[in-house]
């Protein structure tokens, strides 16, 4: 189902979730989003979103796995690898989470995921 054959109340929820994330309020858009995860649960979009919000709420494994759907789905996508690795890194997963960093940084070289992978690799050092 492309964007515009969806009913317009999953697109108002859709947009009301994410601007829940975007203040903060992980719980909030979690329960705007259940609508649309039921309609559309394998739409990468959704299935982003969605991880956003678990990661925020410190639903790492539900984060986990709704980004391993996105990067099923696009495993070019730079982003889910991105936010992938900061949820496996919260889990302290640290070889993983650089994995999932370093691919993130090789696919869209932006100072943000040049930083993480930096973090999470002096922090495998000081581990050894």
């Amino acid at each position: 189902m492309t964007a515009a054959e969806r009913p317009s109340d999953a697109v108002e929820q859709f947009r009301r979730a994410e601007s829940l994330v975007s203040d903060r309020r992980p719980l909030e858009a979690l329960r705007e989003l259940r609508p649309v995860l039921d309609v559309e649960p394998d739409a990468p979009s959704v299935q982003l979103l969605a991880g956003r919000a678990y990661l925020l709420s410190a639903q790492l494994q539900r984060a986990e796995q709704a980004f391993l759907r996105v990067l099923e789905q696009d495993p070019s996508d730079h982003y889910a690898r991105f936010v992938l690795g900061r949820t496996l890194q919260r889990q302290q997963r640290l070889a993983e989470a650089q994995a999932q960093l370093a691919m993130a940084a090789a696919m869209h070289p932006t100072p943000r995921y040049q930083e993480a992978l930096n973090e999470v690799r002096m922090r495998l050092a000081v581990e050894r």
